[in-house]
């Protein structure tokens, strides 16, 4: 059991780690699109500073208004693996503080600030609003609750095991959808502040893969997700 409870720790944390991500293969029908020229690290770096620069006191404000006794104190960092996929993603580090890492290819394939503004935003919303410790605790339920039902019917200690595997996904997942709207919402409300526009900004969701409303998907279609940074924006 401590093993299972391990492996939903950890699959919650993956979920939420690959926020961003657009790393999904396109389908046979997919037009080819022109890639923009890969940065480097350094220059990854260098774009993203002026951004960084208005964005994290901003959700550091937010974060300090909307929580108590948060860790508000935002690192935000280009991973140093030059090769990896595009991707942003919020994790926190040992001692506690909130990082928000993109890879150089993210910024890469950013057309504007608005959008590097946004996934910042993003990202940082996540962390406001605690979506890796719940979606930790929902991995947990899911695995406890599972784990108690093949108990019940005589499951032997391996197969007890794979059921609460199958229970920690399938909690970890069970929000994951609305936990990405929710860091929608409150991306854009930073965002906003920030001085850039989120709108505009959401428009990056136009060129990745569209996840579709998968049962148990771990993000909602891009669609939803654009509308309703809109829906927010015009409330700003």
């Amino acid at each position: 059991m401590r093993r299972s409870l391990l492996i939903a720790l950890t699959a919650s944390f993956a979920f939420l780690t690959a926020c961003t991500t657009t790393t999904t293969t396109p389908t046979a029908q997919s037009a080819p699109q022109k890639k923009a020229p890969l940065l480097s690290v350094s220059q990854a770096s260098s774009r993203l500073a002026s951004i960084k620069a208005r964005v994290e006191p901003v959700a550091e404000r937010e974060c300090k208004a909307r929580t108590k006794g948060m860790n508000c104190d935002f690192l935000i960092q280009i991973d140093k693996k030059a090769d990896a996929p595009p991707n942003a993603y919020q994790t926190v580090s040992k001692s506690g503080r909130p990082m928000i890492t993109f890879t150089a290819a993210l910024v890469s394939d950013a057309r504007n600030n608005d959008e590097l503004a946004f996934v910042m935003g993003h990202e940082a919303a996540h962390h406001m609003m605690g979506h890796i410790g719940r979606q930790q605790n929902d991995a947990m339920a899911g695995a406890v609750i599972v784990g108690i039902l093949a108990a019940a019917a005589g499951a032997d200690a391996s197969v007890l095991d794979a059921a609460m595997d199958v229970g920690a996904t399938v909690g970890a997942r069970a929000y994951s959808k609305n936990y990405e709207l929710e860091a929608d919402r409150l991306g854009t409300i930073v965002t906003h502040r920030a001085g850039y526009n989120p709108v505009r900004g959401a428009e990056y969701f136009t060129r990745i893969p569209d996840p579709g409303n998968q049962f148990l998907g771990t993000h909602p279609p891009n669609s939803q997700r654009i509308a309703v940074v809109k829906q927010t924006a015009a409330k700003l």
